[in-house]
């Protein structure tokens, strides 16, 4: 059996430069790679939990004692790991094709750069490239109509 404290430290450090990569980080992957920092730490952790007896840490016999029932039949960290693996494969294929999107849209991954994410946004427009619009675009309700023009 393996001390509890390695696992525990991997896992820490995993999760501390997660958040750091979330936070700190303008890149639109880098805070992606930050996010599956996070969820491997997480990951780190289920397991090492599978490994601890029935009781957890009380259960964990005296170095004199005789060692008891130490694993888990069903085995379900690891379990809980191969799923949080799987949602996070689902997260990463979707994030990855919203950062696509806005690259293709806005030309940068900055996050920074990009003042509204949706067409909730007040700033919102169809032509992000800030080109005039086409001659048969809708006007805005309330805008002045061109002279001569009829409605």
């Amino acid at each position: 059996m393996i001390h509890l404290i390695g696992p525990a430290v991997l896992a820490s450090a995993l999760a501390g430069i997660g958040v750091y990569g979330l936070l700190a980080r303008r890149n639109a992957v880098l805070v992606l790679i930050g996010a599956e920092l996070l969820l491997n730490a997480a990951n780190v952790l289920l397991v090492t939990a599978s490994a601890l007896p029935a009781g957890g840490l009380a259960a964990i016999p005296d170095p004199g004692e005789a060692p008891g029932e130490i694993t888990d039949p069903l085995l379900s960290g690891q379990v809980m790991a191969i799923f949080v693996i799987t949602i996070a494969a689902a997260e990463i294929g979707v994030a990855l094709a919203i950062v696509l999107l806005l690259f293709r849209a806005r030309q940068t991954a900055d996050l920074t750069a990009v003042e509204e994410l949706g067409e909730a946004s007040p700033t919102y427009t169809e032509n992000p490239t800030g080109a005039a619009e086409p001659a048969g675009a809708a006007q805005p309700a309330g805008a002045a109509q061109p002279a001569g023009g009829s409605s």
